[in-house]
């Protein structure tokens, strides 16, 4: 297997200069993904859809890469206020509950005011 990039299309990117996931071999890792929906390039104001937007936005990276979120090792989640962390553990856990990566959450600023949460993660192919 090949290393491959994965982009969203987001303008982020290619400004950047990253891509959204890099695969190669039996790993895939993924950007630190905030919840803008990339479609519209707007960006929810509530940790809540920002959550779910930044899960689904790996969801789908992993997917193209050939991986899936059971596949996820590691996780990072980065958010800018200590308080959102009771709000956003039972949506992490939502997808993460039965597959359980070694995780790590950090209090930190992000690059723009409105962005509340940031998640990157590690997946490793598992035997199918």
């Amino acid at each position: 297997m090949t290393r491959r990039l994965i982009s969203t299309g987001s303008p982020f990117e290619r400004t950047a200069g990253y891509s959204r996931a890099v695969s190669d071999g039996d790993f895939c890792w993924v950007a630190g993904t905030t919840g803008y929906d990339y479609a519209a390039m707007t960006m929810p104001e509530r940790v809540e859809d920002q959550t779910h937007n930044t899960m689904d936005t790996i969801a789908a990276a992993l997917a193209e890469a050939g991986f899936s979120l059971a596949d996820v090792v590691r996780a990072r989640y980065y958010i800018t206020d200590a308080a959102y962390s009771d709000t956003v553990f039972p949506i992490l856990g939502g997808y993460f509950g039965e597959i359980r990566p070694a995780a790590t959450m950090i209090v930190c600023g992000l690059a723009k005011p409105e962005m509340k949460i940031e998640i990157e993660v590690t997946a490793r192919r598992r035997a199918r």
